[in-house]
């Protein structure tokens, strides 16, 4: 094995990782989740399931209809785009696994931590930036390498290619389906919003950013580290 394959493999193993612990970190301040993973908060939250669970769930229908957009609108080797897409599941299993490990170490702020600055708004508002920040940039990391898209990106990329549409755009409209799903299973099921809030706001304009920034001052010297 190659320097340049080891620093790739390394570079998106770490962004998983570091994707996983900011996704948890969000969770966990009380404040709103990220639209992409909003469903399956809400779900857990409400019948009381593992969060991990449900979003592995919710990944795998994700890559079925990627698969059915593929089939249906694919322009390159078929072949080799459901490959990718099946790669995606065993993918899933491990990075909801380590959803699992962080959500056991991490407690609610709210309520662990009542009473002093962790616990406060102010202090959860703390958290959920560096959660974002975290986010985006183990989204960054991993997604450079070019290796297996995660689900939550690898539909978007699916959608865009089928509509013609950028995956700017195409990411902004699914996250307003994420949260407009993620209200009314809220309302419906529970009465009340359950993980939409201010976090949700500020990740829908903060994870984009932070990868922005993140590439800006990284991308040219981990991707020439990794051969890309």
């Amino acid at each position: 094995m190659t320097k340049e394959k080891i620093y790739r493999g390394f570079f998106y193993a770490a962004g998983l990782l570091i994707l996983a612990l900011g996704i948890t970190l969000n969770t966990k301040t009380g404040l709103g989740v990220s639209p992409i993973i909003s469903v399956a908060f809400c779900v857990s939250d409400i019948w009381n399931l593992n969060f991990g669970n449900i979003t592995l769930a919710l990944y795998t229908l994700f890559i079925v209809v990627e698969m059915l957009l593929h089939v249906s609108h694919h322009t390159g080797s078929l072949k080799a785009l459901l490959l990718k897409d099946i790669l995606q599941l065993p993918l899933s299993l491990v990075f909801t696994r380590f959803l699992n490990i962080f959500g056991a170490l991490i407690p609610d702020l709210q309520t662990a931590y009542a009473g002093s600055f962790a616990g406060s708004f102010a202090g959860r508002l703390f958290f959920l930036i560096i959660a974002i920040i975290l986010t985006g940039i183990g989204a960054a990391m991993s997604l450079n390498m070019r290796i297996i898209p995660n689900p939550g990106d690898g539909i978007v990329q699916a959608l865009s290619d089928c509509f013609g549409k950028s995956v700017g755009f195409t990411k902004n409209c699914f996250d307003l389906l994420c949260i407009s799903v993620t209200i009314i299973l809220g309302l419906a099921l529970s009465g009340h919003l359950v993980g939409i809030g201010v976090g949700t706001v500020l990740a829908v304009i903060g994870v984009g950013r932070s990868i922005a920034v993140f590439n800006h001052f990284t991308f040219d010297k981990m991707n020439a580290l990794a051969g890309i």
